[in-house]
């Protein structure tokens, strides 16, 4: 961070307060020093070298902080927190390196042949239903419900862990693709598949192909992409983030006319490509990436079948605070006849997921999601379903709810408008 305005992003920052209650951390904890305007006055210690990466004070609030950015949408002087955490964290990596845990965990996400492998048996382990069996609120228990929430809770006739969500065999009918079925002449989308979303979620993966192609676009795959970087980059590692962007810069260049992501988190940074790279191929592809609701919400959606359902919809903190799409999903949703769809209390403050942030700090992680499962529960009429755009939101709520001991699914926007489509005699 620098002293001058034009580079230094918390520059504008004026300590009028406004972010507070927009912070969930300092709602959890009450302590300034949780808030964005305290970690702020932290950050700016930092760079003026009152503190030293080694104050343990410091180390712990900047590191307690999840990044959900919802302190940018309140602040009227604009200042631009998440980049200034960004370049913060940064330097915290270079000078102290990380814990033991992060460190294996980005380990992992660094290289596909050790992430895919490993999630492969997860989902093995996820399909013999005892992740769901033994879900619960300790630890333990709360990580096995966080996998048995990757599994789909979607079918026609909703009954939870059926998981016939999937339906990997369906195709559009020729007649619902428009132009008498001639995809040549529509748009292109390349799908970006990830890493947690190509292993865990791979009936989202399906349910997006099919609605794109449902609504006139034409869904290429794209080999030779991997991990986005979006969680080393939130951990201050900005070189193994640069060095895996460079790798998807590479792999979708020239590829389509848009590039759909369905993992808010991911959409983020794919959309933040430009600023990381600062190359012009980097700058393309982040000029091309659209979260799936907006590709959808762009062309309508078409209508489907019905689906008499309650729905809760929550936003996932890096579609609404960093990409600024708020609409997009919402018109996705209230596109599904029979679709009762209500926007809860609270349901623009973050989970606590934050990428590994419910690994490395389980305790505020339950905090802050403590509030958004009771709103849940006291929901009336409740909600069969809540609905997130995003894979670790999906499992975090996920855990919370069964952890709770609440009948309650959880699905992906676009689960629900590709069962719309099947209950609407869409697919063949």
């Amino acid at each position: 961070m620098t002293s001058t305005a034009a580079a230094d992003p918390l520059a504008p920052c004026v300590h009028c307060g406004f972010c507070l209650p927009a912070c969930p951390t300092y709602l959890a904890t009450g302590d300034e020093a949780d808030s964005p305007r305290g970690r702020i006055v932290l950050m700016r210690a930092l760079e003026r070298g009152e503190l030293g990466s080694g104050d343990a004070g410091l180390v712990q609030h900047l590191d307690a902080c999840l990044g959900c950015r919802g302190c940018e949408p309140v602040c009227p002087s604009g200042v631009g927190y998440g980049r200034g955490l960004e370049m913060a964290r940064e330097r915290l990596f270079q000078e102290r390196g990380l814990p033991p845990l992060a460190r294996a965990v980005l380990g992992v996400f660094r290289h596909q042949w050790l992430w895919r492998p490993l999630f492969a048996l997860a989902r093995v382990f996820r399909a013999t239903g005892i992740p769901g069996l033994l879900a619960g609120g300790a630890r333990a228990g709360f990580g096995l419900g966080m996998l048995a929430a990757t599994r789909s809770d979607v079918t026609l006739t909703p009954s939870r862990g059926r998981g016939k969500g999937a339906y990997p065999e369906a195709r559009p009918l020729r007649s619902a693709l428009g132009n008498n079925g001639d995809n040549t002449t529509h748009p292109t989308v390349a799908l970006f598949r990830g890493c947690v979303m190509d292993t865990l979620f791979g009936h989202v993966h399906h349910a997006t192909r099919r609605t794109l192609e449902a609504n006139g676009y034409r869904v290429l795959e794209v080999s030779g992409q991997v991990c986005c970087g979006a969680l080393h980059q939130h951990a201050g590692d900005r070189e193994a983030a640069r060095a895996l962007a460079a790798e998807n810069v590479a792999a979708f260049a020239a590829s389509a006319d848009y590039i759909a992501v369905n993992s808010a988190g991911c959409g983020a940074l794919l959309k933040d490509y430009g600023h990381l790279l600062g190359t012009a191929g980097s700058q393309a592809m982040a000029a091309k990436v659209r979260d799936i609701s907006e590709l959808l919400a762009d062309v309508g959606p078409r209508a489907g079948g019905r689906l008499e359902l309650d729905v809760a919809y929550d936003a996932p903190c890096h579609l609404q605070h960093a990409q600024r799409v708020h609409q997009a999903p919402l018109a996705l949703l209230r596109a599904i006849p029979g679709l009762r769809l209500d926007i809860l209390p609270g349901s623009d403050r973050c989970c606590g997921s934050a990428g590994i942030y419910s690994l490395l700090r389980p305790d505020m992680a339950r905090a802050v999601l403590d509030d958004k499962i009771a709103g849940i529960a006291a929901a009336a009429p409740r909600p069969r379903l809540v609905t997130s755009g995003n894979p670790g939101c999906l499992m975090q709520i996920g855990a919370g709810l069964r952890a709770a001991g609440l009948d309650i699914g959880v699905a992906h926007p676009v689960e629900l408008l590709d069962q719309s489509y099947r209950a609407g005699g869409l697919y063949q």
